[in-house]
């Protein structure tokens, strides 16, 4: 029976799983070596947790109920011991993640499941990083984790039965859907999202149309919630780019990144987190604030 997580990696993917795991009634420690990024991380899941409230997706109580189970760590020795399943939510660079399950396989006890929040990488070669490929699984979560329904569940070589039905029960009691696949290159979800996003900077770089043109036809002619260049500056044209290297890598020239892209990039227009990706969020704010 899965009871404690810990999460280790507070950004933006980590405050979310954190968030759904205390409110799915699992006590949840979110651990990561930069204290600073800690605190940022707990202001912004009691913001969340406000937020839900209001809109009335969850009671008070069940708010005040939540944070009680949220605990905040630097310590991931410590934290992985007392743990029933840890997932990895670091940047998806595999020198990152590799470092990360050295730790948590010398210090979790046999019983403990390993889960990889990735988009794009390969669970199995994650698997190999520890002594428990059978207990290693990949957990995608989507942005933002609080709102988006789907966990996509993606079993490595070695994945057991067992481990992938456990996972999806956890996955579940967090409030999620799920499907269970197999492993390969970029999953379900991140091929296709990693070609529409990249198409259309390929017809921003061609001067097809303006961004918001390009959106509003995606949104409105393919039924999408979100139009690419909103998604990308969401997500991060940072990770986004990395998402499309390793998809060219293993999958061929339809997956090489636009050169706009790149552009972007080397110019730090990351999206949201940098105040400016394909659109320019300091003057929303601005707007806003006035």
């Amino acid at each position: 029976m899965i009871k404690n997580i810990v999460v280790v990696g507070s950004g933006v993917m980590g405050r979310g799983i954190a968030y759904v795991g205390a409110t799915g009634g699992f006590d949840i420690t979110l651990v990561d070596v930069n204290s600073s990024a800690l605190d940022s991380a707990k202001k912004e899941i009691d913001i969340i947790f406000e937020k839900g409230v209001r809109y009335g997706k969850i009671t008070s109580e069940e708010a005040d109920a939540g944070k009680s189970r949220l605990l905040y760590s630097s310590n991931l020795k410590e934290a992985a011991f007392k743990s029933d399943l840890i997932i990895e939510a670091v940047p998806e660079r595999a020198e990152v993640k590799k470092a990360v399950f050295e730790t948590i396989e010398e210090h979790a006890q046999d019983h403990c499941y390993f889960a990889t929040n990735t988009s794009t990488m390969s669970p199995t070669e994650i698997g190999s990083y520890g002594k428990r490929p059978e207990k290693t699984i990949a957990m995608h979560f989507f942005n933002p984790v609080q709102k988006m329904p789907l966990v996509e569940i993606v079993r490595g070589l070695e994945t057991s039965d067992e481990t992938a039905a456990v996972i999806k029960q956890v996955a579940e009691k967090m409030g999620k859907e799920t499907v269970v696949i197999n492993e390969f290159p970029g999953f379900v979800t991140s091929r296709i999202s990693c070609l529409v996003g990249n198409e259309a900077f390929y017809m921003l770089q061609e001067g097809l149309g303006t961004p918001e043109e390009i959106d509003k036809a995606i949104k409105l002619g393919l039924n999408y919630p979100m139009g690419p260049f909103e998604l990308g500056d969401l997500v991060g044209l940072d990770a986004r780019l990395n998402n499309l290297k390793y998809l060219h890598e293993k999958l061929g020239e339809k997956y090489r990144p636009a050169p706009l892209l790149e552009q972007y990039v080397k110019a730090g227009r990351l999206g949201r987190k940098s105040g400016k990706g394909v659109y320019d969020y300091t003057k929303i704010e601005e707007l806003v604030g006035k």
